[in-house]
């Protein structure tokens, strides 16, 4: 069966990377791994940054054209050739889907949507255009998979009594082992690019882009908790670039002598992961944080914030530790006791293996998306 697969906030075909798009691509391959037959409706990006009701006008009626074109198309197909469902990937109030709705009930089909949220103090802000429209696909699907608990406690009030249509579908990964061989420090230039990279000290990791938001106050979180390591004998190697790549390194500056920065690494991550003792990243504003599945898969565990989606990929206290959001003095504490506690974070390292290559494969959400779909439609 054919499913019409809509990413609105950005398409998996979107040239700059991001963990939106690595989701969107991630959930696509897990329907295919779950027997259907994927086609990207449509690549329309609806997100509006700033709440510009012109905008978002402006992009309803991009949207209308669009639905109609595809109702035109898939009305005059066979059976074959036509979705038998509509999938929506990542829909809120700044990205909201004014096509799916639209094509599936003119279709007929069901409508189904993964990693939703409900804003309610938008109903009468600057995206309450668009809020509306959220609210309504909410209310039309007949599945929404949500990828984490904190999203639940948003969803509930919408869905109402209809809370047999909220499904949890854990974050997960896809199939590469990542486990090619370590990197060659010289090669890869961490040498170059910093001239400080120790194998005897504990290496802390951080992979993260280098933009306004979220991640910068990440990047400040993480550069003064290190301030209060109670220990020297450590260094961070920190993974990504951006932007704000400059504005990041003067963060660090108070600890520049155990920074190794390696900036873009596009290919070989896993091997990044491997070399490193522990992962640390404070999560501002993180949905769940893709960066944590892939560091514990490769058997490194992890400091973080408890913040929103977090504790559902690392196991508080099993996989790795857990400290209140914005608690920098608690976040120092973690990391120190992790170094100092050799056994500790080998036994984590150990758990965070299992859990992710146990529990969060692609093989897992396609037999639960296989198993919802065919429930939809039966």
């Amino acid at each position: 069966m054919k499913i019409a697969f809509y990413a609105p906030l950005k398409s998996p075909r979107h040239p700059q990377p991001s963990g939106d798009r690595r989701v969107a691509r991630l959930i696509s391959a897990a329907l295919e791994e779950a027997g259907f037959d994927v086609e990207l409706a449509s690549e329309l990006r609806t997100f509006d940054r700033q709440g510009d009701g012109a905008f978002q006008q402006a992009i309803r009626e991009k949207s209308r054209i669009e639905a109609e074109r595809l109702i035109a198309r898939w009305s005059g197909a066979g059976a074959a050739d036509r979705p038998g469902a509509w999938f929506t990937y990542h829909l809120y109030h700044k990205a909201p889907d004014w096509i799916g709705p639209a094509v599936a009930a003119a279709l007929d089909i069901p409508y189904l949507v993964a990693e939703a949220s409900d804003a309610p103090k938008q109903e009468n802000g600057p995206w309450h255009l668009n809020y509306e429209a959220a609210r309504s696909a909410l209310l039309q699907a007949s599945r929404v998979f949500h990828m984490t608990r904190h999203d639940r406690a948003c969803l509930e009030p919408v869905v109402g009594a209809d809370a047999g249509k909220l499904v949890f579908l854990p974050p997960f990964l896809g199939t590469e082992t990542g486990d090619e061989g370590g990197p060659d420090l010289q090669r890869d230039g961490v040498k170059p690019a910093a001239g400080r990279f120790d194998p005897a000290r504990k290496t802390l990791l951080s992979v993260a882009m280098m933009r306004p938001g979220d991640k910068m106050v990440s990047y400040q979180q993480l550069a003064e908790s290190l301030q209060l390591l109670d220990r020297t004998d450590w260094q961070i190697l920190i993974i990504g670039d951006g932007e704000k790549e400059q504005e990041v390194r003067t963060l660090f500056e108070p600890v520049r002598d155990h920074v190794v920065w390696i900036g873009k690494v596009e290919r070989n991550l896993s091997a990044w992961y491997r070399l490193a003792d522990l992962y640390v990243w404070p999560a501002h504003g993180e949905a769940y944080g893709m960066a944590f599945l892939e560091a514990q898969r490769q058997g490194l565990p992890v400091v973080a914030g408890a913040i929103r989606g977090v504790p559902d990929v690392v196991k508080g206290g099993e996989t790795g530790l857990l400290t209140p959001p914005g608690d920098l003095p608690a976040f120092a504490a973690a990391i120190s006791r992790m170094l100092s506690d050799d056994a500790l974070r080998t036994r984590m390292g150990q758990a965070a293996r299992r859990f992710v290559r146990e529990e969060r494969t692609i093989q897992q959400a396609a037999y639960l998306l296989k198993t919802e779909i065919t429930e939809v439609l039966s």
